[in-house]
């Protein structure tokens, strides 16, 4: 089979939108460019301090001992990878604390979990084809962003139980074939085998099957768009109809005969409203409430022994994800529970990665705690949580203590990290880099990093080889 195949057939019109997007030379804004820089910055401090992790670092590096002579150079290790390998191992990096940017909407994700694929085929293509200035990751990211999120506007994938890292792997996937400068056909081809394949399903998200997948399942997800663009770049063919075909295309067979929705252009939209996770790795539905029970911890003191009832006053969404009663069996189960997450909050007046963990979990406190704790939807806030004008994730918590007494209700509407708290964010979004990175890089080399994304002028007088180069650790790296 060749391109002949499909040469001469219109693909799918929103498969067409996204080719032309991605080929386009965009000129994005400073503000925007400046955006995915920190971006960029944070998704690399949250991939490093993944790294302290156990359950992370045992699923990295190559499958088989063969480090590949000039490969992907992993951040933080001594890993030289084959770009399939090297886009799963900085993908699920990124992702494994869940502490990277994300985007609420009808179907909630992490764009940049797509800096998996973009790093590892930037890196790739650098040291064997031609060298790619920084500034082409940031576009690539821009792009990626606004794909994911767009779509993810107005079409949920989870209401047909699909997972969310399919729009991953599409993004990915588009950009990808970018970086490796495919031609059109090709371009159109890689992305029409995204629908094609038999895309992940939510359950390993919730009750009664949540585990560690959803850690690595953006990293398989990156490590697919590679394969497929590898693949056509081979010549393999595309199916111009696999979203409209009748019967058997991806609308009628998964998306329950609906089309995909598209109420924007593929601009910059996405980058410029993105959501920063700064204060606490959590399901960001929940940060809101978690920035709620630590005011209310500072206030309750002595008084926390007392509490009869706490009572969230949240939006749609926070309840069908992580409202969540009975067992918790792992750091993924306790990481998508607002009431355990709360009564962390409460408990300690902090929230941190150690505190999913299973020695944390194990203090009674908590569930004690938890099984005091309700949901109820407030319907003004599931609006405002879809309106585009506002975009707020707002919860309120309400404490009840022994004998009848009410404290005043702690309304928290925007997390740190939301667009209308960005002044008040970038100091500690920067921190939080810092923070991160400490354990495996001297202060000299994390202020190069962080004088390095502050500017964007850097971007434009860099190659990528001096991010990577950076990064890697070449020789020596205490967690391999």
């Amino acid at each position: 089979m060749s391109l002949q195949n499909t040469a001469n057939r219109e693909f799918d019109k929103i498969l067409r939108e996204i080719t032309n997007y991605v080929s386009e030379e965009k000129h994005f804004s400073e503000e925007s460019l400046k955006i995915a820089s920190y971006c960029l910055m944070d998704s690399i401090g949250c991939a490093i301090q993944a790294l302290d992790y156990s359950a992370c670092k045992k699923v990295l590096g190559p499958f088989y001992d063969n480090d590949c002579e000039n490969g992907v150079r992993v951040p933080g290790t001594t890993f030289s990878l084959n770009p399939i390998e090297g886009a799963f191992n900085i993908a699920t990096m990124i992702r494994w604390l869940d502490f990277n940017d994300t985007w609420l909407a009808k179907e909630w994700g992490h764009p940049s979990d797509n800096l998996g694929a973009i790093l590892a085929l930037t890196d790739w293509i650098s040291q064997r084809e031609r060298k790619i200035r920084a500034i082409s990751i940031l576009d690539n990211l821009i792009k990626a962003h606004e794909i994911q999120g767009v779509i993810a506007l107005e079409n949920s994938f989870n209401a047909v139980g699909l997972d969310h890292v399919i729009l991953v792997k599409l993004a990915s996937t588009a950009v990808g074939a970018n970086i490796l400068d495919l031609p059109m056909q090709q371009k159109l081809n890689s992305i029409s085998h995204v629908f094609l394949d038999g895309n992940p399903l939510r359950t390993y998200r919730h009750f009664p099957n949540t585990g560690s997948r959803k850690s690595w399942a953006a990293g398989d997800a990156s490590a697919r768009s590679v394969f497929l663009n590898l693949l056509s770049s081979k010549g393999e063919m595309g199916y111009p109809t696999v979203l409209s075909a009748p019967k058997w295309g991806f609308f009628d067979a998964l998306f329950k005969g609906k089309e995909f929705s598209l109420n924007q252009p593929f601009s910059s939209y996405v980058i410029d409203n993105i959501l920063f996770k700064i204060s606490y790795p959590a399901e960001f539905h929940a940060q809101t409430a978690i920035e709620a029970a630590i005011i209310l911890h500072n206030k309750l003191k002595e008084d926390i022994k007392k509490i009869k009832k706490v009572t969230i006053r949240t939006h749609e969404s926070a309840i069908r994800i992580i409202d969540k009663t009975g067992p918790l069996n792992n750091p993924a189960d306790r990481d998508h529970c607002i009431q355990y997450m709360v009564a962390i909050g409460l408990l300690y007046g902090n929230l941190e990665a150690k505190h999913y963990e299973d020695s944390v979990a194990e203090d009674p406190r908590i569930d004690e705690l938890r099984n005091k704790i309700v949901c109820i939807e407030d319907k003004q806030f599931s609006q405002d949580y879809l309106l585009p004008s506002k975009r707020s994730i707002a919860n309120g918590v309400q404490i009840e203590l022994d004998g009848g007494v009410k404290l005043p209700e702690v309304i928290v509407e925007y997390p740190l990290g939301h667009k209308n708290r960005r002044n008040e964010g970038i100091p500690i979004l920067i921190k939080k880099f810092r923070s991160n990175m400490k354990s495996l890089y001297t202060e000299k080399e994390i202020d190069l990093l962080v004088d390095f994304f502050s500017n964007i002028d850097n971007f434009q007088k860099h190659d990528s080889d001096f991010l990577f180069e950076t990064l890697w650790k070449r020789d020596s790296c205490p967690n391999n």
